[in-house]
């Protein structure tokens, strides 16, 4: 029993010697060059296209123009024409002409309709391409050698660096 616990000791003891076999920690290294690494995102938005309608409402029309056109036309023709049929003919020749008078007397006294304007959106999906940082290529300077990192940010002027320092164990 007494030689397992001298065992048991002598490797406790030597724990600390052992952590000391692996030495880390931490020093700062000049940052040469920083190239910020690009990458193209292509997406689909949104977009609004606008433009103006304009509405014109049909004017309301009159009619009477056109009947009394027609009417006077009738009466007119009717009493030019000599004899039964040619006032016949007269009668509905001059109904013809005088309701085409009436009309067009009637368009031209027509007030315009009334026009509205309004604007009117769509929206179309465009594809956009854009560039965006991803990350930074650093190279930097410790102990006189030269190296080079990818980094998720910039660094700056220093960045801090991990060194390890352990034994050469020959087994010659």
């Amino acid at each position: 029993m007494k030689k397992s616990m001298y065992g048991l000791l002598l490797s406790v003891m030597s724990l600390p010697a052992l952590a000391y076999d692996r030495d880390e920690g931490y020093a700062w290294g000049t940052v040469l060059e920083v190239k910020p690494l690009v990458e193209i995102v292509r997406s689909t938005e949104p977009e609004e296209f606008c433009r103006e309608v304009v509405h014109y409402e049909k004017p309301k029309s009159s009619k009477t123009a056109t009947i009394l056109g027609t009417i006077i036309g009738g009466a007119i023709g009717n009493e030019i024409g000599h004899g039964k049929r040619n006032k016949q003919i007269g009668a509905v020749a001059g109904a013809v002409l005088g309701g085409a008078i009436g009309n067009d007397i009637a368009k031209s006294n027509q007030r315009p309709g009334r026009s509205s304007v309004r604007t009117v959106c769509d929206t179309r999906y465009v594809e956009v391409e854009r560039e965006r940082v991803s990350g930074y290529r650093v190279v930097y300077r410790y102990n006189d050698r030269n190296y080079t990192t990818e980094m998720p940010y910039d660094p700056g002027d220093e960045i801090r660096v991990r060194v390890s320092v352990a034994p050469v164990i020959d087994n010659d």
